[in-house]
């Protein structure tokens, strides 16, 4: 009997779909390249506020202060989806008591990953909103940044947002065995 840490090795037609995984590293490194960007948009926005506060209005402060938790959020959801992602679809990272090893990580999976990441676009939905509101004071002038129109439309696709990520978490729980109950499958 084989060991449990033994392999067979795979016929070649099993060795080439399941070595196919390895096509989505280039996804996570584009993915990687992409946080860098929001890296240098943050310090850039950060800068910008610090230079310039004497200059800003406190709403402008506050749109420019959601412009960079937008950014965090952004950055973590590519944390997740980059970390996640990778761990779940493509090959173990091996952090198992890793002093840094975010605790979600240990519990992941595909579905775990699919809630996670509809809660953080539910987040990411909720910033641009509040930005949006807040901006909502100009409506009618010529510096208005949005339309009455524009600004019943981002509150619908946010609502189908929330609605999707509570739909998700549904499916994922109704379809999860309880502990100690085993499956008809």
């Amino acid at each position: 009997m084989a060991q449990p840490d033994e392999f067979k090795p795979l016929r070649p037609l099993a060795a080439l779909i399941f070595g196919s995984r390895w096509l989505q590293l280039p996804l996570y490194l584009g993915l990687i390249v992409a946080q860098c960007v929001y890296v240098y948009k943050f310090l850039k926005e950060l800068t910008h506020l610090v230079l310039d506060a004497s200059t800003f209005t406190e709403q402008q402060i506050m749109l420019i202060v959601l412009g960079l938790i937008d950014v965090v959020m952004i950055a973590n959801l590519l944390v997740m989806v980059i970390v996640g992602g990778f761990e779940t679809f493509v090959s173990r990272l091996n952090l198992a008591g890793h002093p840094d090893q975010p605790e979600w990580l240990s519990h992941v999976n595909a579905s775990v990953l699919k809630i996670k990441l509809a809660m953080a676009i539910v987040g990411i939905s909720s910033i641009h909103l509040l930005r949006t509101f807040i901006e909502a004071g100009n409506l009618g002038s010529p510096q208005a940044a949005f339309t009455e129109t524009g600004i019943m439309w981002q509150t619908i696709i946010h609502t189908i947002f929330i609605l999707s990520a509570i739909g998700i978490a549904l499916v994922d729980r109704l379809s999860t065995v309880p502990t100690g109950v085993k499956s008809g499958h």
